[in-house]
């Protein structure tokens, strides 16, 4: 892991695979250990140079103040071109999973050049809040149960790990890989305040991020060979969000992981991986 400095920011990166092969940036939501080391490892392994990274305000990316962040979606849509063209990968197949993946529809957006591929996991087209009547929102039992739970003690590591894998298991996600990626988290996270535990552990810090103006009537813009990947079981942001982006990206492949939920499975690494590289094929 190291880090590189864009628009006056520095992000956090890991690498895997040949510098000189063909790049797949990975757009973290929000860290990048959303993204598991095995997909990274099977995509690097198939001829890809893999980049993965922090957005700001978590892990080694700049950490400023959580709860009121001086930048916006179109910001960090921004980071996401400068940090391809500061690798020397432009264009690059980019990669987004849950908030990463808003990150990514704008940059593909609004940077079209910067990019030759775009693949969208467990995301939707619209901002944090209510969803648009014909998306399906958060469900509401399970947020119910989610939110009724008493926050950890951020200083206590082992505390935090099993509050993740409690939420894991209550959205229907793996607890044990759960509990082993927010110890990593926390391990990376600089502090135990609570704004920046939770921008990193839960992401909140996106909530409070200026979205504006919409981009999804935009999406039939989206020139690059798309992927668009969902799990069947996922509460957070239920299936109906990825056909919808399936069908307003042109000619996008919807690929729905019958047994995953928010978090990409072990079970479900090898699919992905190569739905992934048939993609990067298409856009070459």
């Amino acid at each position: 892991m190291t880090t590189v400095n864009v628009q006056g920011v520095t992000l956090g990166i890991e690498s895997f695979g040949d510098d000189s092969a063909p790049l797949v940036l990975l757009a973290g939501g929000t860290t990048m250990l959303s993204w598991p080391d095995a997909l990274c490892e099977r995509l690097a392994a198939g001829g890809r140079r893999v980049v993965r990274y922090d957005l700001r305000d978590s892990g080694e990316s700049t950490t400023g103040d959580p709860q009121a962040p001086a930048y916006t979606l179109r910001d960090l849509a921004a980071d996401a071109a400068a940090l391809a063209e500061a690798l020397g990968g432009a264009p690059a197949h980019l990669a987004g999973i849950g908030v990463g993946g808003m990150v990514a529809q704008l940059a593909v957006l609004d940077h079209p050049g910067a990019f030759s591929a775009l693949t969208l996991v467990g995301t939707r087209a619209v901002a944090p809040g209510p969803p648009d009547d014909d998306l399906p929102d958060h469900d509401r039992a399970t947020m119910g149960r989610l939110f009724a739970r008493q926050m950890p003690d951020w200083a206590d590591r082992e505390a935090v790990a099993e509050f993740a894998a409690a939420g894991a298991e209550i959205r229907g996600d793996d607890p044990a890989a759960a509990h082993a990626t927010a110890a990593r988290i926390w391990d990376r996270t600089p502090g135990t305040a609570a704004p920046v535990q939770l921008a990193n552990q839960l992401g909140m810090v996106f909530s409070r991020l200026d979205c504006a103006p919409r981009w999804r009537e935009r999406l039939p813009e989206i020139a690059v060979p798309a992927l668009v990947v969902h799990g069947r079981r996922d509460p957070f942001f239920p299936v109906g969000n990825g056909e919808a982006l399936a069908r307003e990206i042109p000619g996008a492949r919807l690929l729905v992981l019958d047994e995953a939920a928010t978090a990409i499975p072990g079970a479900a690494v090898g699919a992905l991986a190569e739905a992934m590289l048939a993609l990067g094929r298409r856009s070459r």
